[in-house]
Order: structure tokens, then sequence, then C-alpha cells
């Protein structure tokens, strides 16, 4: 919403009082898409939430969460890997052209062309980072093969963790482990070593170690 009064708004929500009647609307249609291609279903989903604008802020952050987990509660997606918000704002103002056309005149086909087109470029990324995390995994097993020696079951299991938390203490990896303190703060040492970890707090007492390498995976343009 642009301008500092009705007259100036690039775009005016739904009164307060109708918003219970469109959000159960568009309940309904959530529940019963009838025929509608899933893809399709979801990109009028998402520009009908939008234009309801139910919420004093977030209805952007809530809009897209909502294209996610309806791509998971359909099974497009076994987890929440597909987020379109870097598409969006790459093309932040075609994003709000077409959304606001809809609303004007209707043109559902050119939003839907937008938003299909999200999908296909955000997917190919996905499937990029996929397989590059796969080669990470790969590199970073055989080198904690070669340098751990009898220690690299227990690496490969704090790998393993690492893909899900990346950021970890030496307490972490003890408790991932099940070992004493000073097993622990010798594997996380190794790991540093070999540049898998890197300590990011500066600290000699309670620090803090990322795996940057896989982090910066997701910020790869």
């Amino acid at each position: 919403m642009g301008g500092n009064n009705l007259g100036d708004a690039a775009f005016i929500p739904p009164p307060p009082n109708e918003v219970q009647n469109t959000l159960g609307d568009l309940e309904k249609f959530l529940d019963d898409p009838g025929n509608i291609p899933t893809l399709i279903w979801i990109g009028l989903a998402h520009a009908q939430f939008e234009t309801i604008h139910p919420f004093l802020d977030g209805n952007g952050r809530v809009g897209r969460l909502l294209i996610t987990f309806l791509l998971c509660e359909r099974g497009v997606l076994l987890k929440p890997v597909l987020y379109l918000s870097h598409f969006f704002k790459q093309n932040r103002q075609q994003y709000y052209d077409r959304l606001q056309s809809v609303r004007d005149s209707g043109s559902w086909e050119q939003w839907l062309a937008f938003f299909l087109r999200g999908v296909i470029e955000v997917s190919r990324q996905a499937t990029s980072t996929a397989r590059r995390i796969l080669d990470l995994r790969e590199r970073h097993r055989e080198l904690i093969n070669e340098r751990l020696g009898f220690r690299a079951g227990n690496g490969h299991r704090v790998l393993e963790h690492l893909f899900e938390y990346p950021t970890v203490s030496v307490k972490d990896v003890q408790e991932v482990l099940g070992v004493a303190y000073p097993a622990a703060n010798g594997l996380v040492s190794e790991f540093a070593n070999c540049g898998i970890l890197q300590e990011i707090t500066g600290r000699s007492r309670s620090r803090v170690f990322r795996y940057d390498e896989y982090v910066a995976l997701f910020y790869d343009d």
C-alpha cells in the first residue's frame, strides 16, 4: 500500500469486516481445488491471499510461506526446500505489477506465467545447490577418511550432523557422539585443521564453529 491516504494508495485491501468472509472463501478453495493443476492452484491461492491482506504486517512473508507449505502438503516437495522469496525480491516491481493487474483487470494469465517462471528458476537453482551439497559431502567424507584414521566413524557422524546444524560448539559434538569433552574437543580441532569447520567467535573459551563452505552454497549467486 502506498501513499498517506486512500486517495494516494496503489492498493486498498478489503475492509476489515470482509476479511473473515474472504479468508473463509480462500480456505474452501484450499480445501477443494477441484481439478486445477497443483502449481496453478498455488499461484491462484498466493495472489488471493496477498489481495485479502489480512494482517497489519507480515502478509508477504506469510503468503510466500504458504507457497512452500502447500507444495509440501501436496507432496510436490518432501522438504520445504523451494522458497520463492529471492525470485520475488529480484523481480520486485514485476511481482507487484502482476498482482495489481489481477486486481485491476483480472489478468490472471500474466500473473500465473510470472509465477510459474519463478518456480522454474528457483527449482533449477535448488537442483544445482543440491548437486553441490552432494559433491561437498563426498569430498569431505574422503578428507575425513584420510585425516582421522580410527576416528573417521565419529567424524562422519559429525559431518552428517553439520548438514542439519552447520553451527556447533564442542559441547554439541560431545552430545551428538556421546563421548567425553576432550575427545569431542579433539575431533572439532581436527575438523578445524582440515578446513571443514571455522571458529567464528574469536574466543578461547565457549567457542562456536561453523561449516562455512556448506553455508556459502546457499548464498552463492
